[in-house]
């Protein structure tokens, strides 16, 4: 049995998810289709056309792929780390993390408790209890970008429904890579986040001199993308001319890493300049420690809409104790959460996305094959 080689730090400019994304992008017309749909609704939750329904704090379920290589078992991390890791999570989403007074004084006003949290999954697919911790030992040496984790088929993890978990794989990656999440959109079975085994968590495998990054805040940042969140920077290499889609994140010129100072101007953004202490720049992890509002804002849009089905299954037990209990206990539950008009009317939601996604993907076809669409096909005016 080989002995372990001790881990090298990573650089976080190695985040694998735009480069998913613009993959995904170039190769499909469903997911272009769907990413409009998407980024049009988070346009409307940003200007305030569309206000969130979510009254109380969701809690996601989170089945943890642990795949590590039959030569180096330290790679399958204990249960000790995989929980360090959602108690930074819990800490950070809710922005009850120890270091939250670091965030400079011009920007504390906009720190957002994002009243979300993440637990480690208790029934499996099947019903069965579970500790939320699938165990794969493979023979491969490390994974990319390109999901191989995800499967089995290719020595990886085969994925728990996607709509019902947030899928976690946590792996050695190749490349330099911290690690890369799907945005909403994406097929359900590349759905979820991988990480790096010695950027999960604080303890075990993280917790080696010199690791930048054992703070567990690339979950944190990784989870970011999976609720629609980009880079601060919009990932136009330095050139200003993109941003993330955020009001309150200022515009800026390319990614911070290692401890910048305070304050870090570019793009013209002064007197304040770079928000390099948000969860979505490169930073060191010691050096990143909130989500803004206008954040909350796309969070809140991703998890009325794509991600629906999440905000409707932890509403539900709430709403079945109401029905039960015929009492104002009950009322108050489901009160605490959303109303049973509030779940209606995400569940029409989610269903009005999915019909949206399918009329946008008719339309480019009808455009490809160059077919008449709307009223000139039927042979009616435009008004």
């Amino acid at each position: 049995m080989a002995e372990p080689v001790p881990p090298q730090p990573p650089t976080r400019d190695l985040c694998g998810t735009m480069l998913v994304h613009r993959e995904l992008l170039n190769a499909s017309m469903t997911y272009r289709a769907q990413r409009s749909v998407i980024e049009n609704r988070a346009l409307q939750y940003e200007l305030g056309r569309r206000t969130s329904a979510r009254r109380g704090v969701i809690t996601i379920p989170v089945v943890v792929h642990v795949v590590s290589n039959r030569n180096h078992p330290e790679q399958d991390i204990s249960e000790e780390q995989i929980r360090s890791q959602f108690t930074v999570l819990n800490q950070d989403f809710r922005a009850a993390n120890p270091d939250v007074d670091k965030v400079p004084d011009v920007w504390k006003p906009l720190v957002a408790d994002t009243r979300i949290e993440f637990r480690l999954a208790t029934q499996d697919p099947n019903g069965d209890p579970t500790d939320g911790i699938v165990r794969v030992v493979t023979d491969r040496t490390g994974f990319d970008h390109r999901h191989g984790v995800k499967s089995s088929a290719t020595g990886g993890s085969d994925p728990w429904p996607s709509d019902q978990y947030l899928n976690m794989w946590v792996c050695q990656l190749t490349g330099g890579l911290l690690g890369y999440a799907a945005f909403p959109g994406q097929p359900p079975h590349l759905d979820g986040v991988v990480i790096l085994h010695s950027a999960f968590g604080t303890t075990g495998t993280a917790d080696f001199p010199g690791n930048p990054f054992n703070g567990g805040r690339t979950a944190t940042h990784e989870i970011g993308h999976w609720l629609n969140l980009f880079h601060v920077w919009g990932d136009d290499d330095g050139a200003c001319t993109s941003d993330d889609k955020v009001v309150d994140t200022p515009n800026q010129a390319d990614a911070n890493t290692g401890m910048p100072r305070f304050p870090r101007i570019t793009c013209n953004n002064g007197p304040n300049g770079d928000m390099f202490v948000n969860y979505m720049d490169y930073t060191d992890d010691a050096g990143m420690f909130m989500f803004t509002k206008g954040q909350l804002a796309r969070m809140n849009a991703c998890l009325e809409g794509p991600r629906a089905s999440f905000l409707a299954a932890a509403a539900m037990p709430a709403l079945a104790q109401e029905a039960t209990v015929g009492s104002a206990a009950g009322a108050e539950a489901a009160e605490k959460f959303v109303s049973d008009g509030d779940v209606e009317r995400l569940l029409h939601d989610s269903e009005r996305l999915t019909v949206e996604v399918l009329n946008d993907i008719r339309a480019v076809l009808d455009t490809v094959a160059g077919r008449p669409r709307g009223r000139e096909a039927r042979g009616g005016v435009r008004r």
